[in-house]
């Protein structure tokens, strides 16, 4: 290695892209094309980022497989940079392996971590997981350690594990200070930020209040029936009944448990139920059929009794019931959720993170961008979706996450 790539790398180790391209800004050798591309993309050039590491992985040739594959895992960190989700991991995995092999355990360890961040992106907190199982490398730059951190952060935030959250923060925030990278320090911060919002509204006996992602694991209890209208379920500290799959019953439930411990009117069951304004005898049959539906789902946790007016919920063994909502509630608050993270995202990137068709989350970003709470830049198929965080309010419960029942 010459005395300019050895410096560039150096610059581009300590978050210095501008001082990494004057020393390599006028070469076209391989290592040198790899590292302008990694300089641009801490410049956020990521699109000639992209071409500029598929250029170094083609000028350093099959039997440069070491260089190959790390050329792959930036392009790879790049993607994921560019919320480009739909990336072949298997090229991912095959660098890996390749860098394991040949004694690099340090980018081994950063491509499970790009791994584990998408999988996280995607709500698959198992295969977040099982990538972060194997312990940071002892000698770890400041920077890699910082990542892993995140990442464990981010895993525990969405299992509603606050205090595992908090400390892994602790860590990364004393990583990315002893890194001396500015950007790395600034996401730390918006994580801690992001913890310590209100993340939900809590409703219970008529009033409402917003709770942090601490008050909501706290609300889990045996004497307690929490009707969870962030992750659609019914649930009290050993018992969940999904209803993701059951929209009208999960409305019925929440219109219950919202009015608890008073009963329902028929009328306004099936208003908010069936979102009618005209209501005869088909919609009260309709109602009772719903009802007994619900019944069996929520059998071991609650019963529905019939009253003279209408219905009410009666618990079997809890003293109390409350809705945990969304900390907003509108029709495409999940879209709105993965955007705050202030990253440019794809139409094709949301629907694979939500599971939804492309075409329908297409319809969701122009209803926004009609409303003025999203903009897009560029055109056809580079177009891309921003939208600033949402100011006061985490997203944790807004994110998708691939639930044990599922």
């Amino acid at each position: 290695m010459d005395s300019m790539i050895a410096a560039a790398a150096r610059s581009l180790a300590a978050g210095d892209p501008i001082g990494a391209l004057n020393c390599v800004s006028l070469r076209e050798d391989a290592p040198a094309l790899a590292l302008r591309g990694i300089a641009m993309a801490q410049l956020g050039d990521l699109a000639r980022a992209k071409g500029l590491l598929r250029s170094a992985a083609r000028a350093f040739g099959p039997s440069q497989a070491l260089a190959r594959a790390r050329c792959i895992v930036a392009e790879a960190e790049v993607a994921l940079a560019a919320r480009d989700l739909r990336w072949p991991e298997k090229s991912l995995d095959a660098a890996r392996a390749t860098l394991e092999a040949n004694g690099d355990r340090l980018n081994a360890a950063h491509a499970r971590y790009l791994s584990a961040k998408r999988s996280l992106l995607l709500g698959r907190l198992e295969e977040a997981e099982q990538a972060l199982a194997q312990r940071v490398p002892e000698n770890a730059p400041a920077a890699l350690r910082a990542c892993h951190a995140l990442l464990v952060a981010g895993i525990a935030i969405r299992r509603l594990q606050p205090q595992l959250a908090r400390d892994a923060l602790e860590t990364a925030a004393k990583a990315a200070r002893e890194s001396g990278i500015a950007s790395l320090s600034a996401e730390v911060e918006s994580a801690e930020t992001s913890l310590a919002a209100p993340a939900a509204r809590l409703i219970a006996r008529g009033q409402t209040r917003a709770v942090t992602l601490e008050e909501v694991q706290a609300l889990s209890s045996p004497k307690r029936i929490i009707v969870d209208a962030c992750r659609y379920a019914v649930r009290d500290a050993g018992t969940t009944v999904p209803l993701a799959t059951r929209p009208v019953l999960f409305a019925l439930a929440r219109v219950l448990a919202e009015a608890w411990p008073d009963d329902v009117p028929r009328e306004t069951l099936i208003a908010q139920a069936f979102r009618g304004t005209f209501i005869d005898e088909t919609h009260r049959a309709r109602l009772r059929v719903e009802i007994g539906r619900l019944r069996a789902q929520l059998k071991t946790l609650a019963d529905v009794t019939a009253t003279k007016r209408g219905f009410a919920l009666m618990p079997r063994g809890a003293h109390d019931v409350v809705v945990l909502a969304r900390p907003f509630e509108e029709k495409h608050a999940a879209v709105l959720a993965l955007m705050a993270d202030g990253e440019s995202w794809s139409s094709s990137a949301l629907a694979l993170a939500l599971g939804a068709s492309q075409r329908s989350v297409q319809r969701a970003l122009d209803a926004l961008a009609s409303e003025g709470k999203i903009q897009s830049v560029g055109e056809g198929r580079a177009r891309r979706w921003m939208t600033p965080p949402a100011v006061g309010f985490a997203t944790a419960l807004l994110l998708p996450t691939s639930m044990a029942s599922d």
